[in-house]
């Protein structure tokens, strides 16, 4: 089941990164963001603060990026 889990969030990821490169350079920050939560959540157990702090360090780290 473990398999399952993270191969529907792979393709969660990529369906993100696909929809991002669509939008261009103004969609950087929310690519960041749902990366960021999505690493926040896992790195924190499911975490709301972790998720959402994640969150935002993503986005802020896919806007600088995408200047």
């Amino acid at each position: 089941m473990i398999w399952l889990r993270r191969s529907r969030a792979l393709r969660a990821c990529v369906l993100v990164a696909a929809t991002v490169s669509m939008l261009g350079a103004g969609a950087c920050t929310l690519g960041g963001a749902a990366a960021g939560g999505y690493i926040g959540n896992r790195a924190t157990n499911g975490s709301a603060v972790g998720t959402v702090g994640g969150a935002v360090a993503g986005g802020v780290i896919g806007h600088e990026l995408g200047k």
